[in-house]
This record gives C-alpha cells, structure tokens and sequence, in this order.
C-alpha cells in the first residue's frame, strides 16, 4: 500500500465515526491492529495504567482520527461493541482444500450456511440492512444490538463459514484494503436491529453442572461395557473440541453412537439427552445441537441399515 491511500483511508475512517461507530487503526494493508500486542506492552504512554486493547483505543473523535490517520495509510477497525454492532461475517473458503463438514454438505460458503440456518427456523434471510462486501467477495451484515445486551463473538456457532463480531471483537471497514483488494459497502442502509431469532440462537444458555461418570452410567442403564466407553469417548470428544470444530465434533458423535442404537445396545433418547447437555454446556445453539445430534443418528442409521442388506 502506498500513501496515496492515506487520504482515501482519512475519509473512511471519519465516515464510520460519523456513522457513531469508534474506530482504530490496522496496519496498512492488513486485518491486524496497529501497535503493540499486550505481551510487549511497554506500561507507558497510552499504556501507563495497563494495556489498552484497540477495544478501548477506539475513538468517534474526530480530531484524534485525524491526528492518527494523517501519520500513514492505516486500514480502519471498527470496534463492534461499543459501536453497539453485531456483524454477521460470511466467509468464503480459502481454497479447494477447504470443504464444508459433513454437516453442512453441498454448501458453497458462509452465505449459503446463513441461508440454510434461517430456513431451518423459517426466517427469511436478513439482508436489508447495511452490508459490506470483504476483499475476498464474503459479506459483513451489520445488524444493531439489542439494547442492554453484552453479546460476545462466536466463531462457527451458526454454522460452517458464519461468525460473529461484537464485544471483545472487530471487524475491517469500508474502504480498507487488504492484499490489494478493497472492503466495499454494497448495500448502504442503516443497520437493521439484530432478529430477535438469531439474537436468540447466539445467546448461549447457562452451563448445567459438569457430568460425572456416575450420571452416565446412570442414563446408559444395562448397555454393555462396550456402549459405556463409546460413549464416555464420545462425550470427552465433544468436551475437549475446540470453537470452530463443536458442531462437527457433535455430529460425528451422534453418527458413531448411531451405530449402536441401531444394534440396540444404546437407545436414541439416552444418546440424545447425554450429547445435547453436553453440548449446551459448551454453548452451542439449542437450534443446531438437535439438527446435528438427529443428521447424525439418522445418517448413521440408514448407513447401518445399508450395511444389513
């Protein structure tokens, strides 16, 4: 990037300040903050009373704006919670190595994932609202939080390809450029009030008590002691899966333990109520976790019926 961007970058960040959404700057050409990240924070300046993140650096000001970007040719952070945002982020694969799971096969990208969520809680896809196109083609829906709320990012709640910017998170705005390709604003409307449904689907429920072996072994009944360790296995899976890789990691238990339903060693409801407290207990949305635990059981039933023939 050269500094001829400078201005153009100037402008873009004031209009997103305009907009009432405090900015910060990336670095030039890049997604990532500007300045020190807190491991190497020196605790002077700024930093004195303790490191500030670029959450709290942003600013509406415009003289400080000005201060800033007129120093060099900054990308521009929008810092979605106290902007009082939360951003769909609709991503692309990143190449022909990156394939959907199995959850989510025959889908292309984040927006066709989003569309399928919405059809599955009959909801139309939420697209009137102000949205801005990244510079690999996804799309960033910019929707206002609801009033009162402290909803944080996720990373694959919704879905393959869908995540989420609020507090504790950012996104790239408008007129960045990254990798030589520019953020674009491709529907230009106010942002529309976040859907109480998806609002929904993002507030995860309260954690219910960790499960003892003894509450398992307790629902697995007189199952051997060969469904016992499937599905202690599976169950520790699920526990230890990483965000991004829960919602797969769930369907993959439900079609393992689907094989032992169908051979009558487990039985559906045992199998459903241990993997759904399970993984409401790691946050995922009540609305996926039961479509996931049932295309699981139910893949793995017609395999498994298949297999008998």
């Amino acid at each position: 990037m050269t500094p001829t961007h400078a201005p153009a970058l100037l402008s873009a960040a004031l209009a997103a300040a305009e907009r009432g959404w405090p900015v910060f700057p990336l670095r030039p050409g890049d997604k990532r903050p500007a300045g020190h990240p807190e491991r190497n924070c020196p605790r002077t300046g700024r930093c004195a009373d303790g490191h500030r993140t670029p959450e709290q650096r942003a600013t509406r000001e415009p003289g400080q704006i000005n201060q800033c970007w007129q120093t060099g040719p900054y990308n521009v952070g929008i810092a979605t919670g106290p902007a009082g945002l939360l951003v769909v982020d609709l991503d692309i694969p990143k190449d022909a190595t990156d394939t959907p799971p199995p959850e989510w096969d025959g889908m292309n990208d984040g927006l066709d994932v989003f569309a399928a969520v919405c059809e599955g809680v009959g909801e139309r896809l939420p697209t009137e609202t102000f949205t801005v196109r990244t510079r690999r083609g996804g799309q960033h829906l910019y929707f206002t939080a609801p009033p009162g709320t402290a909803l944080r990012g996720s990373a694959g709640r919704l879905g393959w390809k869908v995540d989420t910017r609020a507090w504790g998170g950012y996104v790239v705005a408008a007129g960045s450029i990254v990798g030589g390709a520019p953020y674009e604003i491709i529907h230009d409307a106010p942002p529309a009030p976040l859907p109480t449904w998806l609002g929904d689907l993002l507030t995860p429920p309260p954690a219910p008590a960790p499960l003892s072996a003894a509450v398992i072994r307790s629902r697995i009944g007189r199952a051997d002691r060969y469904a016992t360790a499937a599905l202690n296995g599976e169950v520790a899976k699920l526990q230890a899966a990483v965000t991004g890789a829960q919602n797969t990691t769930l369907y993959n238990a439900a079609y393992a333990l689907g094989r032992l339903i169908a051979a009558g060693t487990l039985t559906e409801q045992e199998v459903t109520n241990t993997l759904t407290e399970v993984a409401l207990a790691k946050g995922l949305a009540p609305s996926r976790v039961a479509a996931s635990i049932r295309d699981g059981i139910r893949r793995s039933s017609r395999n498994a019926a298949g297999d008998a023939a």
